[in-house]
C-alpha cells in the first residue's frame, strides 16, 4: 500500500513540475519570441497534429475580408432549423418581427449532423481581435486572429468549424457544403419577410411588403388567372433554358385596363406567388438615362421591376426625335439629362437588361393605345394581361373573400345586374366593406348597381337625343 501510494505522489509530483516548466516555457516564448514567428509555431504544430489525425477540419469564418461569408449565414440558417434543444447552451435572436426566434449554437457547443452517410461534428467558435489577441491565443486560435482578421476591424471574428474523417474531404466539399447553402437557400425563400423598394435621394429604399392579395384572393377570371400563374412558374423553372438560347432570364408583363380592375393586386399577388421583391420605379423621380441605370443596375436578383401607368408617368422622348435634340443641344442640355424611351428600352431588352438575373419587369396603364409600339413588341412585354370590368365570376371570389358568402338569394340578380353595367372591382370591393352583415351589404350593392343601371341608360338616352 505505502509503495503504490509513494508512486501516486511520485507521478502527481513529476505532473506538476512539467505543468509548472511548460508555463514558464510559454511565458518565456511570449516574452522573447515575436508574435509572428509564434505565430508560424503554432500554424506548424497545427499542421503537424492535422497529417497525425484521421479527422479534417473545415472552418468558416463570418466575414471575407469587408464581405459578409454567404457559406457561414447558410451554416447559421442549416443549423438553426437541425439543432438539438437538450445543448446545455443555446443562442437565440431575432432581427424582424415577422420571423420566428432563430435558435443557434453557442460557443463551446457541438453538434453532429449526418449526410449521405457522413458524419459531420459542427462547433462554433468566437476569437478575439483585440490587439495583441494573436499572442494570448495559446496556439489554438493564434493564426486565424492574424493580419487578414485584424484587417477586418472587427473585436470579435465568429467561425463554424465542421470535423469529419479526412477520407470525406472531396464529399464535405463538393457535396455536403453545396446542399448546405442550397438548403439555406430554399429556406429562407420560404419564409424571407418581402420587401417594396421605393426611390427616396436618387437611391432605393426598403420597406417591408405586406400586401395580402394572393392569386387565390384577386377577383379576375380564373382560365386568365391560371395562364398567368402557369407563365410565372415555367418562368423561374428555365434558368439553363434561358443561358442555352442566350437570353437575359427576365419575363415583361403588360397589364392594361380600367382604374380599379386589379392590377395593383395583381403585382402583389405575383410577389407573394415568386417570393420575389418588388422595385418600384416611379420615372418622375428619375433625372436622366444615368441614374435610371444605377438604379436598375443596383437591383436584386429575383425581383418584379415595376413602373405603373407608364402612358402618363413621363413624357419620354421617342428615339428619332431629332427636333427635340436639336433644341436640347441649341440649350445647352446633354443628351442624357432626360429619361428618354430609348435609355429606358436598353433596360427592357439591350445590353443592360443582363445586368441580372430572374428578373419580372410589370407596366401598367389605362389606356394601351397610347403607348409606344416599340414597347409592346414580344421580348419586351412578352403577355399583355388585359384586367377588365367586375363579372360574375370576379364577384363571386369577392362576396366569398369579404362575407364568407358562396350562395345568397339576391346573387343571381346582382350577377345580372353585373354583367349589364360596367363596374370595377374596387368598386364592388367598396361596397362590400360597409357592413359586416351580408343581407344588409348585398342589398346596398343591389341598389347601387341598379342606380348605376339607371344613370347609364339615362346618359344614353340624353346622347341618342342630342344626336337627333
Amino acid at each position: 500500500m505505502s509503495s503504490s501510494s509513494g508512486s501516486y505522489e511520485k507521478y502527481i509530483t513529476t505532473a506538476a513540475s512539467v505543468a509548472a516548466t511548460a508555463m514558464v516555457v510559454r511565458s518565456v516564448v511570449s516574452e522573447l519570441v515575436p508574435y509572428e514567428v509564434r505565430d508560424l509555431l503554432y500554424a506548424a504544430g497545427r499542421y503537424l497534429r492535422s497529417r497525425v489525425s484521421s479527422r479534417h477540419t473545415v472552418v468558416i469564418d463570418e466575414a471575407e475580408g469587408l464581405s459578409a461569408n454567404q457559406i457561414y449565414d447558410a451554416a447559421r440558417t442549416y443549423l438553426a432549423a437541425r439543432i438539438s434543444t437538450d445543448m446545455p447552451r443555446l443562442r437565440v435572436s431575432r432581427v424582424d418581427e415577422a420571423q420566428g426566434i432563430l435558435v443557434g449554437m453557442e460557443q463551446g457547443e457541438e453538434m453532429v449532423d449526418v449526410h449521405d452517410g457522413v458524419e459531420y461534428t459542427w462547433s462554433l467558435v468566437s476569437r478575439d481581435n483585440t490587439p495583441g489577441a494573436a499572442s494570448r491565443a495559446a496556439g489554438t486560435t493564434g493564426a486565424y486572429a492574424g493580419a487578414g482578421a485584424k484587417a477586418r476591424g472587427r473585436l470579435e471574428i465568429k467561425s463554424f468549424e465542421v470535423s469529419f474523417h479526412k477520407k470525406h474531404k472531396d464529399k464535405a466539399l463538393k457535396s455536403y457544403l453545396p446542399h448546405i447553402v442550397a438548403t439555406a437557400k430554399a429556406m429562407k425563400d420560404q419564409h424571407r419577410s418581402l420587401k417594396m423598394h421605393m426611390i427616396e435621394y436618387d437611391a432605393w429604399t426598403a420597406v417591408d411588403l405586406r400586401h395580402p392579395s394572393t392569386f387565390d384572393t384577386l377577383a379576375m377570371d380564373k382560365k386568365l388567372k391560371q395562364s398567368v400563374m402557369d407563365d410565372l412558374g415555367r418562368f423561374v423553372k428555365r434558368k439553363d433554358y434561358y443561358r442555352r438560347i442566350g437570353r437575359a432570364w427576365k419575363r415583361g408583363y403588360l397589364l392594361y385596363g380600367p382604374p380599379g380592375t386589379g392590377k395593383s393586386s395583381l403585382i402583389a399577388a405575383m410577389a407573394n406567388y415568386l417570393k420575389f421583391d418588388i422595385y418600384d420605379l416611379e420615372l418622375t423621380e428619375v433625372k436622366c438615362n444615368s441614374d435610371l441605370r444605377r438604379l436598375l443596375v443596383g437591383m436584386s436578383n429575383r425581383s418584379i421591376l415595376v413602373v405603373e401607368d407608364i402612358d402618363c408617368s413621363i413624357e419620354l422622348q421617342q428615339r428619332e426625335d431629332g427636333e427635340k435634340r436639336a433644341r436640347s443641344s441649341s440649350a445647352g442640355e446633354e443628351n442624357d439629362d432626360k429619361v428618354t424611351l430609348s435609355g429606358l428600352l436598353n433596360f427592357v431588352d439591350g445590353l443592360w437588361s443582363t445586368s441580372g438575373e430572374e428578373r419580372i419587369i410589370v407596366f401598367t396603364t389605362n389606356y394601351r393605345e397610347r403607348l409606344d409600339p416599340a414597347l409592346l413588341r414580344p421580348g419586351r412585354m412578352d403577355m399583355h394581361i388585359h384586367m377588365g370590368y367586375c363579372t360574375a365570376e370576379s364577384f363571386r371570389i369577392l362576396a366569398r373573400n369579404y362575407h364568407s358568402v358562396e350562395n345568397h338569394a339576391m346573387c343571381p340578380e346582382i350577377e345580372q345586374l353585373i354583367e349589364e353595367v360596367m363596374v370595377s372591382p374596387a368598386e364592388v370591393a367598396e361596397v362590400l366593406m360597409r357592413n359586416e352583415n351580408s343581407d344588409v351589404v348585398l342589398q346596398d350593392l343591389l341598389e347601387f348597381l341598379k342606380a348605376k343601371r339607371k344613370e347609364v341608360g339615362e346618359r344614353k338616352a340624353a346622347n341618342e337625343n342630342g344626336n337627333e
